[in-house]
């Protein structure tokens, strides 16, 4: 059952613009599956789904799966870079990175999808992500790398 119900969730997320966790529960209820907003909640995480922006100021949930750098994930990681960071500044081998609002998960597991090599680890808020990095110059390494993406300097 859990595994109808994510392949289910996946394909509602591609066919529609799903913004909330009471949105796909809804319509999850209407295909026939009865949730709670934990067990949403549990899935969400399980299929690595975040959210982006869309028009109108709202967003959506996607799909970013770690399992496939493929180069149409590749350029999904990068507009997710492009449209979500705000600044970015180092403190030693720590890369924070500041993002809109509701926006620093999404822009984490982009960064775990392009996977960089001298990351160790992400910490994700809700408009800042910690990036641990191997050391201080990788941290400026990777700084410069994301605003190259971002077409920032």
């Amino acid at each position: 059952m859990k595994n109808k119900r994510q392949n289910r969730i996946l394909e509602l997320i591609s066919e529609r613009e799903i913004g909330t966790q009471e949105e796909l529960a809804s319509l999850l209820t209407e295909s026939g599956f009865q949730v709670t907003q934990a067990t949403i909640s549990r899935d969400i995480r399980e299929l690595r789904i975040t959210k982006m922006p869309i028009a109108n100021g709202r967003q959506r949930y996607v799909s970013i799966s770690h399992d496939d750098p493929s180069d149409t994930n590749r350029e999904r990681y990068k507009r997710i870079l492009k449209d979500a960071i705000v600044s970015m500044d180092t403190a030693q081998n720590i890369l924070v990175v500041r993002t809109s609002a509701g926006m620093a998960m999404a822009v984490a597991a982009a960064i775990d999808g392009i996977r960089f090599s001298s990351i160790v680890g992400s910490l994700a808020g809700d408009d800042t992500v910690f990036l641990a990095v191997k050391s201080a110059e990788e941290a400026e390494g990777i700084l410069k790398r994301i605003q190259a993406v971002t077409g920032e300097s």
